[in-house]
């Protein structure tokens, strides 16, 4: 029986019929959490039978999941910093509200 755990859409990968994307179960794995810890613990969810599928799934496809990973990641950092130039009074607000916070 082939049964599959993971397909690509909106320009990411994802757990078939979740919302869950491939690289929050990823990431959650390379920092050392245990399946069965991601499963209960940080996406309850999802059954312990899909995280596994989806670490296999990486483990069997890793160069190609790990660029894809590199894209977002350049991605994201691209968007934070135009965000952070297109309003920065907002940003220094953000900004000096949590600095009073951890001083609180």
């Amino acid at each position: 029986m082939d049964k599959k755990y993971v397909e690509r859409r909106d320009h990411g990968y994802w757990l078939i019929g979740t919302r869950v994307s491939l690289d929050s179960i990823v990431s959650a794995f390379l920092m050392g959490l245990s399946p069965e810890t991601i499963a209960t613990d940080c996406f309850p969810t999802l059954t312990l039978e899909q995280v596994y599928g989806a670490i296999t799934y990486y483990l069997g496809n890793r160069a190609e999941i790990d660029a894809s990973l590199k894209v977002d990641d350049k991605t994201y950092v691209g968007l934070r910093k135009l965000t952070h130039q297109a309003d920065r009074p907002f940003i220094d607000r953000l900004a000096k509200a949590r600095r009073q916070l951890q001083v609180a």
